[in-house]
């Protein structure tokens, strides 16, 4: 009989464990003021594991790396496994990159925190351009589906800086919350002295420079940087940076925690954490020296 006070007790019992444990089964999430506010702040470091990194032990080297060296955010494919690999061994914010919209909706459930349409670097190899209505198509599409998730746009590197200029307004009358730059990556710099580490960077370092000043919400300079040059990116006008291949391409994942590291100290992000327990190492048979210039070429 449920309506005596024991029965009654029990029932709620019961139902308070069944939603506890539900609960429990969630993904975490995190607002979107915690998920935008290093970008508010100017200090805001993503690290990229890769649009086509499916490695689901790597993307957990790269997760845990990033949080033991101090950066920001993750970006990571969107596939809801590694979303949930990354938050198995990271707390902070889990980016996803994909440039098809309703890929989204799964990996957001899975309990990422911001979307992110590009990058893409890995598209171009494959003779693939995205023109500014390509690139406003998606953003308007992944608007309707998640009205409020964080959402970054990377702008075309093959668009004249001119039309990047335009697009990024456009993108933010859209709804995009971050602007993300990139540059062409030239493979025939002899060396990596200074020199070639600034010219490597100097597309997207000029696209930093142009767009943040012609757009009201945060931009992200990507493609390129090294500890060298990503205090240029934030004099140039980016509010963050994004890191990937320097980092994600090392054999080790205390050697992907001292180059985040060294990339964190450069942009004078505090408290640093102390490492904790590595997850299951995975060796990618990548150059095993780290120094203090460990964070080279994207």
């Amino acid at each position: 009989n449920l309506s005596t006070p024991n029965s009654m007790m029990l029932a709620s019992i019961i139902i308070a464990s069944f939603v506890s444990q539900v609960l429990s089964l969630s993904p975490t999430s995190i607002s979107r003021e915690a998920v935008l506010k290093p970008f508010t702040e100017g200090k805001a470091f993503k690290v990229i594991s890769g649009l086509h990194n499916f490695d689901i032990d790597l993307v957990k080297n790269v997760a845990w790396a990033a949080e033991n060296g101090g950066a920001s955010h993750v970006d990571i494919a969107c596939r809801p496994d590694l979303v949930r690999a990354a938050k198995s061994v990271c707390s902070l914010p889990i980016c996803v990159s994909s440039i098809t919209p309703s890929a989204f909706v799964e990996a957001v459930d899975a309990g990422a925190d911001m979307v992110e349409i590009g990058n893409f670097d890995s598209f171009y190899k494959e003779g693939r351009q995205f023109s500014a209505a390509d690139i406003l198509a998606m953003t308007s599409e992944v608007r309707k589906l998640l009205p409020t998730i964080p959402l970054s746009v990377t702008i075309p590197h093959t668009m004249s800086l001119s039309e990047q200029i335009v697009l990024a307004k456009d993108l933010q009358k859209c709804g995009a919350d971050i602007i993300q730059t990139e540059g062409k990556f030239s493979a025939n710099v002899a060396g990596m002295g200074v020199q070639e580490l600034i010219e490597i960077a100097s597309p997207t370092l000029a696209a930093a420079y142009a767009i943040s000043r012609a757009v009201t919400i945060p931009v992200m300079c990507a493609s390129g940087l090294t500890d060298v040059t990503v205090p240029m990116a934030l004099a140039a006008g980016a509010r963050g940076v994004g890191v990937g291949s320097s980092i994600y391409k090392l054999a080790k994942a205390q050697q992907m925690r001292m180059a985040v590291e060294a990339i964190s100290l450069c942009m004078g992000r505090s408290g640093l954490p102390e490492a904790s327990c590595e997850p299951v190492e995975v060796q990618i048979g990548a150059t095993s020296s780290v120094s203090q210039s460990a964070a080279r070429v994207m």
